[in-house]
């Protein structure tokens, strides 16, 4: 029996149905993140990255249309092991002073898998020829990146005084 060759165009489709999963466990643990965070503006971020991660579920419906294929989950074995780590650390630190700077990590490890996961979705969009798909793409990437950098701020002034007073 031949083995089916594959293409990079089937790699993005397997990655797409991956982070298509990944955004959707997301947007449930962001609704959870909101209601853990302590600090006013933590939880802010998370409501703010909640409803852009509605629209990163849109884009990606987007791009599944523009290779002509249905939107498709693919479970995303990473997502879910940071997303179990987040609930096993709210459990232990939940009702501590370190909450938030725990929800904090967690969350950053969460926004550095999507943003290595939608910068090499946008790459392989660019290499495939896929136009509007890397449009929508580096859209997303660039508010994961946006929302990981707010993430650093908010930990360095809430979370860890001391860092903000640290030279860079």
């Amino acid at each position: 029996m031949a083995t089916q060759k594959k293409t990079l165009s089937d790699a993005f489709y397997e990655t797409l149905k991956d982070i298509y999963f990944a955004e959707k466990q997301i947007l449930k643990a962001l609704k959870r993140s909101v209601r853990a965070a302590q600090a006013p503006d933590l939880k802010k971020a998370f409501e703010t990255h909640a409803t852009e991660t509605a629209h990163h579920v849109e884009r990606l419906n987007e791009v599944f249309g523009l290779i002509g294929k249905a939107p498709r989950s693919k479970t995303c074995e990473a997502t879910q092991g940071i997303l179990a780590e987040m609930e096993e650390d709210l459990e232990t630190f939940g009702t501590t002073e370190a909450a938030d700077a725990v929800l904090i990590g967690c969350a950053q490890s969460i926004e550095h898998y999507e943003i290595s996961r939608y910068g090499t979705l946008k790459a392989w969009a660019a290499t495939l020829g896929l136009t509007e798909a890397e449009e929508l793409l580096a859209e997303t990437l660039e508010e994961e990146k946006r929302t990981d950098a707010l993430l650093t701020e908010i930990a360095e002034r809430e979370s860890n005084p001391e860092a903000a007073l640290q030279p860079t």
